[in-house]
């Protein structure tokens, strides 16, 4: 039987939509700790949301430029399972030291380089000008393929919704990251939408 990508929600910036992600069998959700996005959390607004959650999705926190011992204690708070890395900034040092204390690490894709290699997962996501994910720009699935079938765990990213996320899945890669396309507004997720996406994968 063929695997299903696991599935993780971006974006999480309410409890009532952590709530309902988690309900309906979100693998991760993800918080946004990067200065400047329309989707940021701060510290305590995330660990006021997990403080209603179950238990039952494991919890990635997204940063940009945050120093690793800022992660560190961000996820000694916020009870982090993996530290989303999404700039390629961060150097193998910084994914061991991150791994050392029990985070699984995902890093913005770099070519290759010694940081893919030390990460548990790379990260594909669209680029678009000024902005640093979330913004629904594809990433390039053609490459998500050729990583996948090297033997990388590829975390998916850019543009993905239910009505491409079975061709996305297609790629072989090991997480689906949906964020954009759940919301009606930077920041502002739909449960109507976020039903839809799982029902897509209930049926898929």
């Amino acid at each position: 039987m063929k695997r299903h990508p696991l599935v993780k929600v971006c974006g999480i910036r309410d409890a009532a939509i952590a709530l309902l992600a988690e309900s309906l069998g979100a693998d991760y959700l993800g918080f946004i700790f990067a200065e400047g996005s329309p989707r940021r959390v701060t510290v305590g607004e995330a660990a006021a949301i997990v403080a209603h959650l179950a238990g039952k999705s494991r919890l990635a926190g997204v940063f940009t430029d945050a120093p690793v011992d800022r992660i560190l204690a961000i996820a000694a708070i916020v009870p982090l399972s993996v530290a989303q890395l999404h700039s390629r900034d961060y150097g193998a040092d910084d994914v061991s030291v991150l791994k050392a204390a029990g985070l699984e690490v995902w890093r913005l894709y770099g070519g290759g380089d010694e940081a893919d290699d030390a990460a548990d997962a790379v990260l594909l996501d669209g680029a678009a000008r000024g902005a640093v994910g979330g913004t629904g720009v594809r990433a390039d699935w053609e490459l998500a393929r050729r990583l996948a079938a090297e033997g990388r765990r590829v975390v998916l990213a850019g543009g993905i919704s239910a009505k491409n996320a079975t061709a996305a899945a297609e790629t072989g890669c090991a997480v689906l990251d949906v964020n954009s396309s759940l919301e009606t507004a930077p920041g502002v997720k739909s449960m109507q939408a976020l039903r839809e996406f799982f029902e897509w994968k209930s049926q898929s």
